[in-house]
């Protein structure tokens, strides 16, 4: 597929009504309006394309971006380029998909820690995307982890708004990857206590880590015992 006839899809596909929903979660203008079950359906199609996806990237539409981040190749994603992408993603949800994309990379750590501590929001939000990425598919050490926990636990309610959901989403993540992190997490979520984040006109809510973390269990355990495990 070329760049051109992938727009051209792209903007076929755009909808009034999700461009309204993506602009209350911060997306700008720039954007068709194409939904997450089109971007699959195209993402299935191209399957991986690295020239296409940084061509995507360039256009500048916000639907072409998230695109981009699926169907880019994660050994051929230099850390340069991964890091421009964050910067330019200003959005929440754009700077959640380009963090899926860099925690298939080799340069996955290195950068949840850069941007962790980056003063731009939606940057420190995806630095927090990656470490829950990592913490439910990496092999990396607990001992990683557990830091992490502490790092939570000292600096979530001081953090920016965006960020302090964000790293819910990584202490969860963290909880569910065995029993011992979940032990540490489900202690640090109740010193934590309530996460107020304010989410403006979207549905969305800022889950209770402790609760979540609860009923994932459990589901693991139901599937478990199901298939005989």
């Amino acid at each position: 597929m070329t760049l051109t006839q992938a727009l051209q899809q792209l903007e076929a596909a755009g909808s009034a009504q999700t461009r309204k929903t993506y602009a209350r979660h911060g997306v700008g203008p720039k954007m068709f309006g194409v939904s997450y079950a089109v971007l699959g359906q195209l993402t299935r199609k191209i399957k991986r394309d690295h020239a296409l996806a940084r061509g995507l990237w360039a256009s500048g539409w916000h639907d072409a971006r998230v695109l981009a981040t699926f169907i880019a190749d994660p050994q051929q994603a230099d850390a340069a380029t991964l890091d421009a992408w964050v910067i330019g993603a200003e959005s929440r949800p754009l700077a959640g998909a380009v963090a899926k994309l860099v925690a298939a990379t080799a340069s996955a750590e290195a950068l949840a820690g850069m941007w962790r501590a980056d003063p731009r929001e939606h940057v420190a939000v995806a630095g927090w995307d990656v470490v829950a990425e990592l913490a439910l598919n990496s092999t990396l050490p607990d001992t990683k982890f557990a830091a992490l926990l502490k790092t939570i636990e000292r600096d979530l309610h001081g953090a920016q708004n965006h960020v302090r959901y964000a790293m819910n989403g990584a202490l969860i993540a963290i909880g569910v990857r065995n029993a011992k992190l979940e032990r540490l997490a489900v202690a640090a979520a109740r010193r934590i206590g309530k996460v107020a984040v304010d989410h403006g006109e979207t549905g969305c809510q800022t889950p209770d880590a402790v609760a979540y973390i609860a009923r994932t269990k459990a589901r693991r355990a139901k599937r478990a015992k199901g298939t005989g495990v």
